[in-house]
């Protein structure tokens, strides 16, 4: 029983010390071993992984993966104008050489995110500088991020890491001259729409006018055919009178007398004082017959 015991636990002891000589690189890591504080060996290769058991050495776990910095704080970046933006920005990374990362940052990466963050700022600091708010906003914006990109090519090597992107977020300007800004578009807006307005009446005037001139025109041309229609019936008219009076004189003298009469007594409280015996009322004193009025007016 004893041998058996003894056999059990030297077993349990070597599965132990065989576990402890083991370990797993995954895909996304980096394995770093340590033999008495001093680094050893690189492990970039993922799978099954053998070492000396502890105290003797031990593995240290890296995240290969691409990293991303954002801008911790938003502060104010004067342009070459002297005018004030604010800048949100982000930064993509990876580990390139391990050893030089865990001397100059340790093993954690929050390390690096402190110490590369006032790098990137000052990068966009000397580019935005160099350059107007609208370059800024658009016409440049891809070519800072490219100039920034390279000076952190060079800046960041020795944190043992490769700078993959650098993104710009957002550009707006202060919360004081945002006010000044938004303002000065709406006076903007404001103008091209008055004059978009005015441009709307006095197009608007354009087409009454016109209108006007239109309606004017069709009413002399009416008024012109009217007229004319009006004269060519009168002169038939005229004609026939004449062609029907000239047939009988005396039926027309009698005929003009009646006329005459009803044009004067239209109203009934006109009043006319005229002698009895005048020309005018030649036709009622006559016996009523044509013939007799022209025989008295003769």
């Amino acid at each position: 029983m004893n041998r058996i015991a003894m056999f059990v636990a030297a077993a349990v002891v070597a599965l132990m010390l065989a576990s402890s000589m083991m370990f797993v690189v995954d895909q996304r890591q980096i394995g770093v071993v340590y033999a008495l504080g001093e680094i050893k060996e690189v492990v970039t290769d993922p799978g099954l992984k053998f070492k000396l058991p502890p105290p003797f050495q031990n593995v240290v776990y890296l995240d290969k993966r691409i990293q991303t910095l954002d801008s911790p704080e938003s502060r104010p970046i004067f342009t070459a104008e002297k005018k004030s933006l604010v800048i949100d920005w982000l930064v993509k990374w990876r580990i390139a050489e391990p050893r030089q990362f865990i001397r100059n940052n340790g093993v954690d990466l929050r390390n690096l995110d402190t110490r590369l963050a006032p790098v990137v700022q000052a990068a966009f600091n000397e580019e935005i500088t160099k350059r107007d708010v609208k370059g800024v906003l658009a016409s440049q914006r891809d070519r800072i991020m490219r100039d920034v990109q390279k000076r952190l090519d060079e800046e960041a090597k020795p944190f043992g890491i490769e700078i993959i992107d650098v993104r710009i977020k957002r550009v707006d300007f202060v919360a004081d001259i945002t006010d000044a800004v938004y303002r000065r578009m709406q006076s903007e807006r404001q103008q091209v729409a008055n004059q978009l307005r005015s441009q709307g009446q006095a197009e608007a005037e354009k087409i009454r006018a016109d209108a006007d001139r239109q309606r004017e025109i069709i009413i002399a041309e009416a008024y012109r055919d009217a007229q004319k229609v009006k004269g060519e019936g009168d002169g038939k008219a005229s004609a026939l009178y004449a062609d029907a009076f000239g047939r009988d004189p005396q039926f027309a003298q009698f005929y003009r007398s009646l006329e005459a009469y009803r044009a004067t007594f239209r109203s009934k409280s006109d009043v006319m004082v005229l002698d009895p015996s005048s020309e005018f009322f030649r036709a009622m004193r006559s016996a009523g017959t044509p013939a007799a009025a022209a025989g008295a007016h003769k």
